[in-house]
């Protein structure tokens, strides 16, 4: 249960045309994240669509990954559980464990909704419980999941509840939260931040480790601000966070979450399309995003393959 530091991809769940699991393309997308100096996984989450993946396909994802990383010291891998059907997840917190997972994930239910951040607590424990020698960290995304808890309401209410309650995912803007989570009980938790459009904020606030979507494709341009911001060259560091915003806003235009394995395809990983309810954008938006990702200067720090 070690201190997770660095960047951590969320990495897309790879499909093939007809809209199956593509579980071959796993070991390349892997080297991939190695070869770009990024400290972990995240599988299974919103980037991964583990929302829109049936519970074998999970167990088929997680397995794929797990055999790749179990025996690799210097690379994290997080898997999602999910965060409506307590069962299904502590089924999948076990299987998790036994295969060598490194830390498991749970967020709020976002149907039947715990009614305090007390409530939540009481939803975390149960599936900890399932993986008793495995880290928990919750994810805080309550722009899907409508879970508006204060997380330091959550950590204390878990600080003498769960053992292996060891941080927090926090996809969420509010700064004077995210700060006071970090120096709770003496900065007990780790706190990693999942906004790649506001990272440069977080690491004023001593953020050392963090999980994004963009880190998949993008990953010189954040280890680039980093350094910057690590070397007092804060004017570099702004025009990189600058940079990312510029590429994120992309993929609002082109239809939102999809867009990403667009740019995946342009660091030539091909991992299909996103399963409905999602849109995934036609050939000729497919034309003009990529003459607005060369005009971006792209190729300058997109990922290496």
């Amino acid at each position: 249960m070690k201190h997770i530091n660095g960047l951590i991809a969320a990495p897309f769940t790879p499909f093939l045309d007809n809209g199956e699991l593509n579980l071959d393309l796993i070991p390349t997308y892997y080297q991939n994240l190695k070869r770009n100096n990024i400290a972990g996984a995240f599988i299974c989450g919103s980037t991964g669509e583990g929302v829109s993946l049936t519970f074998d396909e999970k167990v088929k994802v997680m397995k794929a990954w797990a055999a790749l990383t179990r025996n690799d010291q210097d690379f994290t891998l997080m898997m999602f559980l999910g965060g409506t059907n307590i069962k299904e997840c502590k089924e999948l917190a076990a299987i998790s464990e036994h295969e060598g997972v490194d830390v498991i994930s749970f967020t709020s239910p976002f149907y039947f909704k715990p009614a305090t951040a007390k409530q939540l607590a009481v939803c975390c424990a149960e599936v900890a419980a399932a993986a008793p020698n495995t880290a928990f960290y919750y994810y805080h995304i309550p722009v899907l999941t409508g879970g508006n808890y204060a997380m330091l309401d959550l950590l204390k209410e878990v600080d003498a509840l769960i053992p292996t309650f060891k941080g927090i995912k926090y996809t969420h803007e509010d700064f004077m939260d995210f700060l006071s989570c970090s120096n709770y009980k003496n900065k007990k938790y780790d706190m990693l931040w999942g906004r790649d459009e506001n990272m440069l904020s977080s690491l004023v606030l001593g953020c050392k480790g963090a999980v994004g979507s963009t880190y998949n494709y993008a990953a010189p341009l954040y280890h680039d601000m980093i350094a910057a911001y690590d070397a007092g060259d804060f004017a570099k560091a702004n025009d990189l966070q600058q940079k990312s915003i510029d590429m994120i806003t992309l993929l609002g235009k082109y239809g939102g979450i999809a867009t990403g394995k667009a740019y995946m395809k342009l660091i030539d990983l091909n991992c299909g399309g996103f399963r409905l309810p999602v849109t995934n954008m036609d050939n000729a938006q497919f034309t003009a995003f990529e003459q607005e990702v060369a005009n971006l200067g792209f190729a300058a720090f997109k990922s290496k393959h």
